[in-house]
């Protein structure tokens, strides 16, 4: 089955890869609106999923992110509209030259060709990754888990349906109906027709395809994604920009995870930022230091500073220094996304400098990191390997190249 999936994508990205922009877009159009179209179909497949969900004991952090709502399907469909507008990725010419033999070489941008994407319980990124690979001039292969099986399912068959209306080969857009490891492990060695694996969701999931894959992947990251709160920080800045990117969404990869505290500031910003976060039941894992601020934290043991919550939990330590947090930040980040509060412009550039995560910021939530808040309209995920592409995975890093060599018969 997997094998006449590759075959049939193959096939369809072939004709998209030389289509005009204004067709890619009509295509993109017409799957926008059969997403709204298609609402209450969608909402009934996405109830399945969530009733066999709560039935199978699921976290209710993983319920909200497979949960659709009117608004979260009308935000899918803006997300492709926003694409529509982007640049076309496809065609642009990144450097050219005249050699002394006359030979003119440009180096131009192509489609992938086939992406394969496997990932975990967000039926947004359904329509997220089939619109940007088209845009860029890809047929996807997606691969969803089985949490999301209705949702994904009805998904794709309205977005099939939009492709074929516009009289586009809808093997374009081709879904994995088994959701069992074994069609993962298919998918992972289909290299004769996938040029390019992305998995998308847990670091279990994450690792099990870099480890075991033999079509090249880009590894998107899990997201310990920190906060350091320097000495110089304005504290209703820092409470802010924590809530923010502790609360606002649980269960994405750039919500914060550690929060990291100059000692010279620790004691009015950890009462502050607590004081926030109580407001949304956060339990915090502390070293001795916070604890001794406030004691209703939770001691912390040695895991805690590495990993990624996705829950209303937060680590918390006291650092003597800038050069600790960075050291800190070095050892147990993820390489995602991390943040540094402060009015000491010194102090912000030396951390955006040093420290080596896909996307830092200077008085930010981490929770920008994400390909429509960059301007890359919608992403399939946030790259933290540095080959290939690096942060949100939006349409510019959709592509490869090629060399375009004219002559006028020189030979060697």
């Amino acid at each position: 089955m997997l094998t006449q999936l590759g075959k049939n994508a193959k096939r369809a990205a072939a004709e998209l890869a030389v289509a005009p922009t204004e067709n890619k877009n009509d295509i993109l159009k017409a799957m926008a609106q059969a997403l709204r179209d298609n609402s209450e179909k969608i909402l009934d497949a996405n109830a399945k999923d969530i009733e066999n969900g709560r039935k199978n004991g699921m976290a209710g952090s993983l319920i909200d992110r497979l949960m659709l709502t009117p608004t979260r399907i009308e935000d899918m469909a803006k997300g492709i509209e926003e694409i529509i507008l982007l640049p076309d990725p496809v065609g642009k010419i990144l450097w050219e030259t005249e050699r002394p033999n006359g030979l003119k070489i440009q180096r131009v941008t192509v489609p992938l060709g086939v992406i394969g994407i496997i990932y975990e319980a967000r039926p947004n990124v359904t329509s997220d990754a089939a619109a940007l690979a088209i845009k860029a001039g890809s047929a996807v292969i997606l691969r969803g888990g089985k949490e999301a099986f209705c949702s994904n399912c009805a998904i794709t068959d309205c977005m099939r349906d939009a492709v074929k209306s516009t009289g586009f080969d809808p093997d374009i857009v081709e879904l994995v109906r088994d959701t069992s490891r074994e069609s993962s492990a298919a998918l992972m060695r289909l290299n004769e027709y996938v040029d390019v694996l992305i998995p998308r969701g847990s670091a279990s999931l994450i690792n099990a395809v870099v480890e075991n894959s033999t079509v090249p992947v880009i590894e998107t990251g899990a997201g310990n994604c920190h906060i350091y709160v320097d000495s110089d920080a304005d504290i209703d800045m820092a409470a802010d920009i924590v809530f923010n990117a502790k609360t606002q969404r649980i269960s994405v990869c750039n919500a914060a995870e550690s929060l990291l505290l100059h000692k010279d500031i620790a004691e009015l910003a950890l009462i502050a930022i607590k004081a926030r976060l109580d407001e949304k039941n956060v339990v915090l894992y502390g070293d001795e230091a916070s604890r001794a601020i406030c004691p209703d934290i939770e001691p912390a043991d040695g895991d805690d500073w590495a990993r990624e919550y996705l829950d209303y939990k937060m680590s918390v330590k006291v650092v003597s220094s800038l050069s600790e947090a960075v050291e800190h930040i070095r050892k147990y980040s993820t390489g995602h996304s991390e943040t540094i509060v402060t009015e000491n412009t010194q102090n912000a550039e030396e951390f955006l400098n040093r420290v080596d995560s896909s996307a830092v910021y200077h008085n930010a939530s981490t929770r920008f990191t994400d390909g429509g808040e960059f301007g890359f309209g919608a992403e399939i995920g946030i790259s933290t390997q540095k080959l290939h592409a690096r942060g949100p995975l939006g349409l510019p890093q959709l592509t490869s190249f090629k060399y375009k060599i004219y002559g006028n018969g020189q030979t060697r």
